[in-house]
């Protein structure tokens, strides 16, 4: 790829930052998310296109506050801010920054006075019938020059009280008069609400905006280019040695596994570990495509008992995760022991999985250990190779289109590494993970039935640690609750509910109270992530 066609996003920790990064990537163009700290002498050695500066909980004039040299805005590179960025481009440059007299939390009206590059073909028209004041750094001046209006979505508590010399203001709301500003000569733009989000409108044409026409890039980028990349990357790094894959079966190890057989072939042995916690069928799935069809070596594992015996007595989530990534780790140490060349171990980790574990790339918030990242134990002796770990889940399908994978992998909906273990809410017991598994095979089966497998993200059932009284056949009954969740998003960083047809929940909910002895009661999750996760634990 180019080194001059990509987009260098600086992380201050805001949960959307990840989504800027899919956003530059959807127009065909490279990006990067890069701790806020990094060196100067780095980022001109990555050469990028251009840089934004993400959003983030901190108050920039606060002690201790994530910052940036000013010499960042001397490399003559197109930086856009975003809300904590447009906030320290002011800080940085000169201008005032203090708690705003009125927060702004949600959607705002957007009012543009220059629609010439970064809101080209922004907003609807509207007319300008009354004067206002546009402030300055010299001060206010009268303006009416107000052509366009859109939505947007707004997260901050702080507000610009001056600008800096050089810069002016080109959108306001209600509550700011500087939504929006540009110091052209710099090459500086910076908007106070989040275009990266679905919420706002048009967000995707201003990061469009930015990326081609102020930026001058170019969409080049492909997946394509992506997997020949990681296919040589794999190949250098395990040189004549050997790899063990975690294979589970689903989407995101299925495709690491086959791009990673693609690379070093017979020198990787996939691993797959059935520790009791896996969906209805996943063993059938792995002995029918991987070994039969696609050939590769794949050692199964039966650990049923070992997971089981580790979890007994454990009900908090954070624990699970812990427990599990850990013995899935040792089952690893153990096969590879039989292979004393095996100096690598192959995930399935991806970009989701990282920003919602570890702040690997910036300060954001840690909102859960996933098994591939947080669970790991500090005393693994595999070194990691991770092809995936830059992608988004809708990413991660296309590469697995292109390397011939079928839609019944490429299209499963996603399964927690930690299994069905997450999906129980207290303690994992064997009878408890039985009830869970037939009650989410229903679950599957009328998604696919009703011919809306494809439309959700994933629909799946939980157990919870509580029962309920019921009546079946006239006698008293006190048995588990299932809860089902089935949610629609685009990258598993948002996501909505699903408004499933009620005939196809009245199917569902019929079958398991009469084919799962031991549930006489089946709700329905109606809430959007955030403020929840779309896992229960």
């Amino acid at each position: 790829m180019s080194r001059q066609n990509r987009i260098l996003i600086l992380d201050f920790g805001s949960q959307y930052t990840q989504l800027i990064a899919r956003r530059v990537r959807e127009q065909k163009v490279y990006s990067e998310i890069w701790p806020y700290n990094a060196s100067l002498d780095a980022i001109k050695e990555f050469g990028p296109s251009g840089i934004i500066l993400s959003g983030g909980p901190e108050s920039v004039y606060a002690e201790g506050a994530p910052r940036v040299s000013p010499q960042l805005f001397e490399l003559n590179v197109p930086v856009l801010g975003i809300c904590y960025g447009l906030q320290l481009v002011v800080y940085t440059l000169g201008g005032e920054v203090a708690p705003a007299e009125r927060s702004e939390y949600g959607f705002a009206m957007v009012y543009v006075e220059d629609t010439s590059d970064i809101f080209k073909g922004a907003g609807r028209i509207v007319r300008a019938d009354v004067m206002r004041q546009i402030g300055g750094p010299d001060g206010f001046k009268q303006s009416r020059v107000l052509t366009r209006q859109f939505r947007a979505w707004m997260s901050h508590a702080d507000e610009v009280k001056k600008l800096p010399p050089g810069f002016e203001s080109i959108a306001h709301t209600e509550n700011t008069d500087f939504a929006a500003i540009r110091n052209v000569q710099k090459r500086i733009w910076a908007v106070q609400f989040h275009p990266e989000v679905k919420h706002t409108d048009d967000g995707e044409l201003i990061i469009r905006n930015f990326v081609f026409d102020i930026c001058g890039c170019e969409p080049t980028w492909d997946l394509g280019e992506f997997l020949a990349e990681k296919e040589e990357e794999i190949k250098r790094k395990v040189q004549d040695g050997r790899a063990i894959c975690a294979l589970s079966g689903g989407v995101d190890s299925s495709v690491a596994a086959v791009l990673a057989h693609r690379a070093i072939g017979d020198q990787l042995i996939c691993v797959f570990v059935d520790h009791g916690l896996l969906r209805y069928g996943e063993r059938d799935v792995i002995e029918q495509f991987f070994i039969n069809r696609e050939g590769m070596r794949v050692e199964i594992v039966e650990a049923e008992g070992r997971f089981l015996e580790k979890l007994k007595g454990i009900v908090d989530p954070e624990k699970k995760r812990k427990i599990i990534g850990e013995t899935f780790i040792r089952v690893f140490e153990e096969v590879a022991s039989k292979y004393p060349d095996v100096r690598f171990l192959v995930q399935g980790t991806t970009y989701p999985d990282v920003i919602e574990s570890v702040s690997v790339k910036g300060p954001a918030a840690t909102i859960k250990s996933h098994h591939n990242v947080g669970g790991l134990p500090e005393d693994m002796k595999f070194e990691l190779i991770e092809p995936l770990r830059e992608l988004f889940k809708d990413e991660v399908r296309e590469v697995g289109r292109l390397l011939g994978l079928p839609d019944e992998i490429v299209h499963k909906h996603p399964f927690p590494g930690p299994g069905l273990a997450v999906r129980i809410l207290g303690e994992v017991t064997p009878e408890r993970v039985e009830l869970l598994r037939a009650a989410d095979r229903i679950v599957d089966e009328e998604v696919k039935r009703a011919g809306i497998y494809r439309d959700i993200w994933q629909a799946f059932a939980v157990l919870l640690p509580v029962k309920s009284v019921g009546v079946m056949g006239d006698r008293r009954t006190y048995q588990h609750v299932v809860c089902i969740r089935a949610v629609e998003s685009v990258d598993g960083m948002t996501a909505d509910w699903v408004k499933i047809p009620y005939e196809v929940l009245q199917r569902i909910s019929t079958r398991i109270v009469n084919e799962v002895k031991g549930i006489n009661r089946v709700v329905y999750d109606i809430t959007t992530k955030p403020p929840s996760t779309i896992e229960w634990e």
